[in-house]
């Protein structure tokens, strides 16, 4: 299978292709991947080298220009890194474009804390009008990219190398996956298969959610809805307790206990690999397990 990195450049390739009015820029990050589109478009793909300000300052004046701007490179160089411009070039302009990040919360341990983004959706979260989508597979990432490509908005990708065995419908609000009259369980993009081993014969409900923001609080109230309390596990691949404060807005009026699981702040400071990173955050299907269970009080 391919990686969601992999579908970004193959369905950027064709979209640029059929879209005359959209632009891709770049800071060398998938450059080479992108070859064959420089060639063909080489007015609408701009490499701006490392110089990752100028990147979303170019994907900001393009948009003023009537393009449509898809901009890409590592998350911490992507939302971290030019947050100023960001919040100025396209937010207080009032255009809108995509940001579409690659390497997650630590998909490249090698790379060191440099490379690593856990906090980026919770940044994000203190400016208005982001749409964020959180695949969990290639196939999500197509869609949800596709869609994002064909908007006007302010839109955040968030690709990993995490990817479920499975892709889901996406486009909408939240999914259920699993019934149940437990606390319900809000897996978020690719920490979907960990949550349904952690849960798997127990009485929780799973929600699926590959779309962040806008938080759909009204499918939270749906499936905690006729429970004396609502208990929700949210399980998300980035910064613990991101979504905490969405989730007891929805459920402001009834009453309700959130746990909030995901990267905590305290940094690894050893590469390892994936798999022990969400090993030593509690986030294989063993470490949900003993927190969701103790959660719930069993």
């Amino acid at each position: 299978m391919d990686t969601m990195r992999d579908r970004f450049i193959s369905t950027t390739t064709r979209l640029l292709d059929e879209d005359p009015g959209l632009a891709l820029v770049l800071a060398e990050i998938s450059r080479d991947g992108f070859d064959q589109a420089a060639r063909r478009h080489p007015d609408r793909v701009i490499n701006v080298g490392i110089r990752e300000q100028l990147l979303v300052g170019v994907g900001g004046g393009l948009a003023l220009t009537g393009m449509r701007p898809l901009m890409h490179t590592f998350a911490s160089f992507l939302v971290e890194r030019p947050f100023e411009q960001v919040k100025l070039d396209l937010g207080h302009q009032g255009v809108g474009g995509v940001l579409v990040s690659a390497g997650g919360s630590y998909d490249w341990p090698a790379g060191g804390f440099t490379h690593m983004a856990p906090g980026d959706v919770a940044l994000l979260d203190t400016l208005d009008g982001w749409t964020v989508h959180v695949p969990g597979h290639p196939d999500e990432a197509e869609a949800l990219l596709r869609a994002a490509a064909a908007g006007e908005d302010r839109v955040y990708v968030r690709l990993s190398l995490q990817s479920n065995a499975a892709a889901m419908e996406v486009g909408g609000g939240f999914t259920t996956v699993r019934a149940g009259r437990g606390p319900v369980v809000v897996a978020v993009g690719p920490m979907l298969d960990g949550v349904l081993a952690a849960t798997e014969g127990t009485d929780a409900a799973v929600l699926y959610a590959a779309t962040v923001r806008p938080f759909d609080g009204a499918a939270l109230r749906a499936a905690t809805a006729g429970r004396r309390t609502a208990d929700v596990v949210l399980v998300e691949p980035y910064l613990e307790g991101t979504s905490t404060a969405a989730a007891n807005d929805a459920l402001a009026d009834v009453p309700h206990r959130v746990l909030g699981l995901g990267v905590p702040r305290r940094e690894l400071r050893r590469y390892g690999t994936m798999a022990e990173h969400l090993a030593a955050h509690g986030l294989d299907p063993r470490g949900l397990r003993r927190r969701i269970e103790a959660f719930a009080g069993r």
